[in-house]
């Protein structure tokens, strides 16, 4: 997971070298020599002492590759459990296809470790691109896993009869009830445009997966007597571009779920709101009571 130049423009090396462990003791140390003594000059000695810390730290090109290399691994930790939690989410089955292409993968670096010294920097370069296989094919069957959850917890068909239920009684109804009939229309039009499209990106999703999984059993296979590791290697390159673009549609159909419509339309066009305790105990109280009265 590298880090690019603006993640490195983003951090803040002088209040890295502020939240320094040694600097907090050394702060410490003078408020309480400055204590016992009983003067202030130990205090004024460690205010100019941070001063120049901060002034002259932060600057320095080692300590700014230190604070990059503590980002990294704080980054690197955190992705690393972001996939462990799904892994550990998705279905056993899904679980055991993984462990399978780890196997596979586990093959192919075994075939490259006995190349000669002079192809090494190929076999370098095919770990790097398998790990990012790896968890780019974890990142799917999570993606797939969430889909066919929806799909499972999705009555497309009670969707379906509630809408035509609405639209065959819409012109039967009262003014303000059409205008929220409308509302609910225009709404159950889109939970199933959108059912459909994620039962579409589910199989997209099927395919890819299925891909990964017989390129790189032929790789393994290829690898066995391999003469040129270039074409293999390019051979993975093109399948790293084939799931980068299947990310990306995943993606985009995830914000899906993100765009839920906006239901506020349908009390500010329909229904007023209900009358707060305070409205029904005072003036709504002389309505009701007329109404009695007069029946």
């Amino acid at each position: 997971m590298p880090q690019d130049d603006s993640s490195r423009s983003d951090i803040n090396y002088v209040k890295e070298a502020a939240k320094l462990q040694y600097n907090w003791i050394t702060l410490a140390g003078m408020a309480g020599f400055a204590l016992v003594s009983g003067s202030a000059l130990p205090l004024l000695l460690g205010a100019g002492l941070e001063l120049i810390y901060l002034s002259l730290v932060p600057q320095n090109s080692r300590f700014q590759r230190l604070v990059r290399s503590w980002k990294y691994a704080d980054e690197k930790r955190q992705h690393d459990q972001r996939l462990n939690a799904m892994f550990q989410e998705i279905a056993p089955e899904m679980r055991l296809r993984y462990g399978d292409l780890n196997k596979i993968c586990n093959g192919i670096r075994a075939n490259y470790s006995r190349l000669s010294s002079t192809s090494q920097i190929f076999a370098q370069q095919m770990e790097d691109k398998l790990q990012g296989l790896l968890q780019a094919y974890l990142r799917l069957l999570h993606s797939a896993w969430q889909h066919r959850e929806y799909l499972r917890t999705t009555d497309l068909n009670a969707v379906q009869r509630e809408l035509s239920q609405l639209q065959k009684g819409q012109e039967s109804e009262a003014t303000k009830v059409q205008e929220i009939n409308r509302k609910r229309i225009e709404i159950l039009t889109k939970r199933i445009e959108k059912f459909k499209k994620i039962r579409e990106n589910c199989e997209v999703i099927d395919a890819q997966c299925a891909a990964v999984e017989d390129v790189l059993g032929l790789i393994r296979d290829q690898s066995v007597t391999m003469r040129d590791p270039q074409q293999l290697s390019d051979h993975l390159e093109d399948l790293v571009r084939d799931v980068e673009q299947t990310e990306e549609t995943v993606r985009e159909v995830e914000n899906i779920f993100e765009n839920v419509p906006d239901m506020s339309g349908i009390t500010a066009g329909g229904i007023a709101p209900m009358p707060s305790d305070s409205a029904s105990q005072g003036g709504g109280a002389s309505p009701r009571n007329r109404v009695r009265n007069q029946s």
